[in-house]
């Protein structure tokens, strides 16, 4: 049974396969096509078994059975229809051409698949608005457009370059003609040209996938631009005094049409070229020289500041101070000068350099640092600027209170006593005190104060006062007492004793013209003298005259002529030492005492004053110089038991605002 069913299977088997083989078939169906506009187009259909009619459909409409397919110029069928070879050929393709393709064995009902022929269009070369030259101007934001015309399938993508780099910042545009065509594309390039830009060359290109190589259109571009401007000075470095000249340079499209020029913002008058010719001083290191270009587009300018070296030139001067004993001091000066000036402090009339810089810092002054300082800086390279400038440190402190060598008296006459009083601030009040009393101002009894102006003190001693305590008709007490000459500030008090000196008696002989000038072992000098008849007694050396000396004064009384061409009379007041100079030729002219006698000057000498060693805080109690008033002025009040010389150690001066000289007085004797 088995060897029976195997040949009737191979016999089925070969009957099915002669059958299939004489049934009609596709051999090769078409495939889907792109081809260039203009090219030819070939769509291939190969069947087998089969000897019917072969046509072709377009979009479902037949092209015909014949060969040459009547009507269709630019169609036809080639191959060996007996081998079953039927290809559709169109040329030249054109856009109409695109659409969908069948080959179709009508008699054995056979169809192939759709084939789709695709038309590339090339796009055309782009056109760029305004071109082939494009005027812009600098700085001012432009666009260029690009369009593409045409019936360009698919569309072309727009691109820009510019010397061979693909350019960014462009925006896409595409209008619609109708459902599956476009009209026209186009792209914008949006840009901010700059000067540098004048003469460069832009591209825009049109590719797509029928044209992947792109066709392109160039354009140039023409910048309108304000002037560039370059400004130079030579030579840059510069000595003040000497001619500097400035060259301003400008390219510009359109050309330039005016030159401006300014210093420091400031119009030069009468410059309008190019150039322009100075002299250098100071103010050009910090006012710079600008060069200002113009053109129908617009302006622009450049500036440059010289490296003026000039001397020192005094900028802000140091201030006056006042401060406290004990407190800091800082004064300022500011110089300008290039190169920067070198400043040295120091102090007026001396030589040793207190500080460096701008600040002098003086800390925990005391009087001794009272004065006046110097701020100096040297003159530049070129011998110009420097100088100096100063300001006073006045250290506020107790008052100091000096005794003032004042003319004996004679008993029952008028006297005066005086004191000097230095202080800052200035004295609340000054007041002489004595045993029963004490007087500030005004009159008391026979006791009258004035109180005038000193001659100015040594720099930052501070105002001065002179106080004068008049005594009219002076009694046997008043040469025995002391006065005390007291000054008190909100910093504290001094004070001082003040003797008043007795005038000793003189003899006159009419036979022999005698007088006696009688000495004082206190150094006190003699003003005058009383006339005496007889020998005089033994009260002196007497002096020998060959003529009479004495005249008679307005008392009916005899005073001698003064051989010392008024040294011992109150006649001028000296301010040449360390009291300073006083304003009116160093003279002092306080009012006429009230209570002198007639005839008394009414003016002070001070240089016989200026000998008596002034009060210190060094000074002990027996010294003889008080410290405190009258107990109903400020302090209690203690007479010392006895006065002696000043304990000092050596080389210590007096007190410390202060020097004053110390001329002796000797005993004079004058032969006339």
């Amino acid at each position: 049974t088995l060897r029976m069913l195997v040949p009737a299977l191979l016999l089925l088997f070969l009957c099915l396969r002669g059958r299939a083989g004489g049934l009609p078939h596709f051999l090769q169906q078409p495939d889907d096509l792109v081809v260039l506009l203009g090219d030819e187009a070939r769509l291939s259909c190969a069947l087998g078994a089969y000897r019917g009619l072969v046509q072709w459909t377009k979009d479902g409409l037949a092209l015909g059975g014949e060969r040459d397919l009547p009507g269709w110029s630019r169609y036809w069928i080639s191959g060996n229809a007996a081998s079953g070879q039927h290809d559709l050929h169109i040329k030249p393709v054109e856009l109409e051409d695109q659409a969908s393709y069948e080959c179709q064995a009508t008699q054995a009902g056979l169809r192939s698949r759709p084939a789709q022929l695709h038309v590339l269009v090339p796009p055309e070369a782009p056109q760029v608005l305004g071109g082939p030259s494009v005027s812009l101007v600098a700085g001012v934001p432009a666009n260029l457009t690009c369009r593409s015309h045409g019936d360009a399938h698919p569309t072309p993508e727009l691109l820009w370059f510019r010397d061979g780099v693909r350019l960014d910042g462009t925006t896409f545009h595409q209008t619609l003609l109708k459902e599956g065509t476009t009209g026209s594309v186009e792209s914008i390039l949006f840009l901010t040209p700059s000067s540098r830009d004048d003469g460069a060359t832009l591209v825009c290109r049109a590719r797509s996938q029928a044209l992947p190589a792109g066709k392109d259109t160039a354009i140039t571009l023409s910048l309108q631009y304000p002037p560039v401007v370059t400004l130079s000075a030579e030579p840059q470095t510069v000595q003040e005094g000497e001619k500097v000249t400035f060259l301003c340079q400008a390219t510009a499209q359109p050309p330039v049409t005016g030159y401006r020029w300014a210093k420091g913002g400031s119009p030069v008058l009468g410059a309008r070229g190019p150039m322009l010719e100075v002299v250098a001083d100071a103010s050009f290191l910090t006012a710079p020289v600008s060069c200002e270009v113009s053109n129908a587009v617009g302006s622009a300018n450049r500036s440059t500041a010289l490296d003026v070296q000039f001397g020192p030139i005094l900028q802000a001067k140091p201030e006056p101070l006042s401060v406290d004993a004990g407190e800091d001091a800082s004064f300022s000066c500011a110089w300008r000068g290039n190169p920067l000036p070198r400043v040295t402090w120091t102090r007026r009339g001396g030589t040793q350099v207190l500080g460096f810089g701008p600040t002098l810092r003086l800390p925990s002054v005391g009087p001794e640092d009272a004065g006046d300082y110097v701020c100096r800086a040297e003159p530049g390279l070129s011998g110009r600027g420097g100088g100096a400038a100063e300001a006073r440190l006045t250290v506020n402190a107790p008052p100091i209170v000096t005794a003032l060598q004042s003319a004996p008296a004679s008993l029952r006459g008028p006297a005066r006593l005086q004191c000097l009083v230095f202080a800052s601030p200035a004295p609340e009040a000054v007041v002489w005190s004595w045993d029963e009393g004490f007087l500030a101002a005004g009159s008391r009894g026979r006791f009258l104060v004035e109180t005038f102006p000193a001659p100015e003190g040594r720099g930052g001693q501070g105002p001065g006062l002179i106080s004068v305590l008049h005594i009219s008709g002076t009694q046997e007490s008043d040469f025995s007492r002391g006065f005390n000459c007291s000054a008190r500030n909100r910093l504290g008090e001094g004070g001082t004793r003040v003797s008043l000196g007795r005038r000793a008696s003189a003899s006159f002989s009419k036979q022999k013209n005698l007088v006696r000038i009688p000495g004082s072992s206190d150094g006190s000098s003699s003003r005058g003298a009383e006339e005496e008849t007889g020998s005089g007694g033994d009260r002196g050396p007497i002096v020998h005259t060959d003529h009479s000396d004495l005249v008679l004064d307005e008392e009916g009384t005899l005073e001698s002529k003064d051989p010392t061409n008024g040294y011992y009379k109150v006649r001028g007041v000296s301010v040449s030492l360390s009291l300073g100079e006083a304003p009116g030729g160093g003279l002092f002219l306080p009012p006429p005492s009230p209570l002198g006698p007639p005839g008394t000057p009414t003016f002070y000498d001070f240089n016989p004053h200026l000998g008596v060693v002034p009060p210190c805080r060094l000074y002990r109690a027996r010294a003889g110089y008080l410290t405190t008033p009258h107990p109903r002025a400020f302090t209690s009040y203690i007479k010392p038991t006895s006065f002696g010389p000043p304990d000092l150690a050596p080389g210590t001066p007096p007190f410390p605002y202060a020097a004053f000289p110390t001329p002796g007085h000797p005993r004079l004797q004058t032969h006339v």
